[in-house]
């Protein structure tokens, strides 16, 4: 039924087994310029709806006679109502008969919207037909936008767990297809013009867009959202908008929810296509806008997380040493590794050194405690400050008690910790000081391995710290050092973890590299930075 009142394009299915009545009631109907479907029974109707269901015309309205031969109006309208995809239908009940108020009550009671008594004035037809089919599609509209107001805040919950701008895009483009029923792509523009697309699962990965559609996208982007604040909906067409984000290697027009983000310098893109597919409506338009807001919303604190992180690995990846550039150390062969975690992950402040200190040579690994760029940055300092009082001294308890001093006055927030070993290549004599750390791991030629017994307080806390362990290392001997990262895990007792490294490093196969391979590959990939150091008599 049109805005002009025409009815053409409602649809009234008639169930009645008097063929005259029948026929009189479809006449009437098409005469007020409905389309009729006439059945004789309950069962025709049943086939008929099924038929119309798979081809998606079903009726907008069912004008069933109560007494029917094989089945009543009642029962009818009961089994129609039972089925998922026909429970909408709207079902007016009539009868040639009077019927008492429990039969009109049981009419209602299976899902009927009204009843009338026949023969009707056309007018009241008309009128009864008019307000079940509106009614019933007010009925359908409410629980479409409520499934969408769903849909919504569902991407929403997903778009918030997100761990990465990559991620973000993928649930904002499933959850974007799913509020207009057709491909979507999302894009997230950082403030370095990196372009993080995320498309629909509907869209296949194979033959994406190359790098130049890609850049094309940012700069559009850039263009498009300079000056803007707020949402901004837009449409973009072929060719100006590259072909292959919706269907491989398809031109598509594009219709574009535009945000840039607060700081100005990143912004957030929904695309769906215009042509070829099911048009976005105004209201599903709406959806896609508050989605919008809110993929910028999470997006803000992942892209400055990334800015962090990145300046963060700048800095260990700057002030750690690379294993080729370790330094000179006459006597003393070392090997280390430096895992760190993954980009999705938190930043650790995981630090080794190996130094020339007099006739011997300091080796260290430490963690400062959090994660953040914070703790990275402090890192450096720790590491810094070692190599400065290295100078005129290298009894590693004097160096823990003075690391422990240094954070207590610049960073009293902070603590972390640190294993110290001073070596003498010549004699073998090792002198180790544990500030809270897991302590060295003593790898004998003959396949036994032990914990040194070098414990100690955290640095930054102020306690005192012990004098340094003393032991002696065999040339065939092998000092490992690692920070928790490698064997720590949730719900794991500490304890038990170390004695897991204990064997397996007690099971590795000769040298230093195989040693440190062995154990990553034992211990796997973990959600926290890794440093190891080993080394033996030269």
């Amino acid at each position: 039924m049109d805005v002009n009142g025409k009815r053409t394009e409602t649809t009234v299915l008639v169930v009645d087994d008097v063929a005259a009545s029948r026929y009189a009631m479809g006449a009437l109907l098409r005469r007020a310029g409905y389309q009729v479907v006439s059945v004789s029974n309950g069962h025709d109707a049943l086939e008929e709806l099924d038929v119309r269901l798979r081809k998606g015309t079903l009726p907008d309205v069912a004008l069933i006679d109560v007494n029917l031969p094989d089945m009543s109006g009642f029962e009818l309208c009961r089994r129609l109502k039972e089925r998922p995809h026909m429970a909408g239908l709207p079902v007016v009940h009539f009868s040639a008969a009077a019927l008492d108020a429990g039969d009109r009550c049981r009419g209602l009671d299976v899902g009927g919207q009204a009843y009338l008594t026949v023969p009707a004035e056309p007018e009241e037809i008309d009128a009864v037909i008019r307000s079940a089919v509106r009614a019933a599609r007010l009925r359908a509209g409410d629980q479409a936008l409520a499934r969408r107001l769903t849909r919504l805040s569902e991407t929403i919950v997903a778009i918030q767990t997100a761990r990465s701008p990559q991620e973000l895009a993928d649930a904002a483009a499933e959850g974007t297809a799913r509020l207009t029923g057709g491909p979507a792509a999302v894009f997230v523009l950082g403030p370095d013009d990196e372009l993080y697309r995320g498309t629909s699962r509907d869209r296949t990965s194979l033959a994406l867009p190359d790098e130049g559609a890609h850049r094309a996208v940012a700069g559009l982007l850039k263009r498009l959202t300079r000056g803007q604040s707020g949402v901004r909906l837009t449409t973009v067409p072929a060719p100006l908008w590259p072909a292959g984000f919706f269907r491989p290697d398809v031109e598509h027009d594009a219709r574009l929810a535009l945000i840039p983000l607060r700081n100005g310098r990143a912004s957030v893109c929904l695309a769906v296509p215009t042509r070829g597919v099911r048009r976005v409506n105004p209201e599903d338009e709406t959806l896609v806008a508050r989605l919008a807001e809110a993929t910028a919303l999470a997006a803000e604190p992942l892209l400055m997380y990334q800015v962090e992180r990145h300046v963060a690995l700048t800095l260990q990846h700057s002030f750690l040493p690379q294993p080729h550039r370790l330094p000179e150390l006459p006597g003393v062969d070392v090997v280390v590794r430096y895992v760190p975690a993954s980009q999705e992950t938190e930043i650790g402040g995981d630090f080794y050194a190996a130094l020339r200190v007099g006739d011997g040579v300091l080796a260290a690994v430490g963690d400062v405690v959090g994660h953040s760029l914070e703790a990275a940055t402090v890192m450096v300092e720790i590491r810094h400050a070692l190599r400065a009082y290295c100078v005129d001294e290298s009894d590693p308890a004097v160096l823990a008690e003075r690391l422990d001093r240094m954070l207590q006055r610049y960073h009293p927030e902070v603590t972390a910790t640190v294993c110290l070993a001073l070596i003498d290549p010549a004699t073998g004599r090792t002198l180790i000081a544990n500030a809270g750390h897991i302590p060295p791991l003593i790898i004998r030629d003959s396949g036994s391995a032990d914990y040194s017994k070098a414990a100690g307080p955290l640095l930054g806390v102020g306690l005192p710290h012990p004098p340094p362990t003393e032991l002696f290392l065999e040339p065939t001997d092998r000092l490992l050092m690692v920070t928790d990262g490698l064997i720590e895990t949730r719900g794991t007792d500490l304890v038990a973890s170390m004695e897991t490294l204990r064997s397996a490093a007690a099971g590795a196969l000769p040298g230093l590299d195989a040693l440190c391979d062995t154990l990553l590959d034992c211990f796997g990939h973990r959600d926290d930075d890794i440093a190891l150091l080993a080394l033996r008599l030269g």
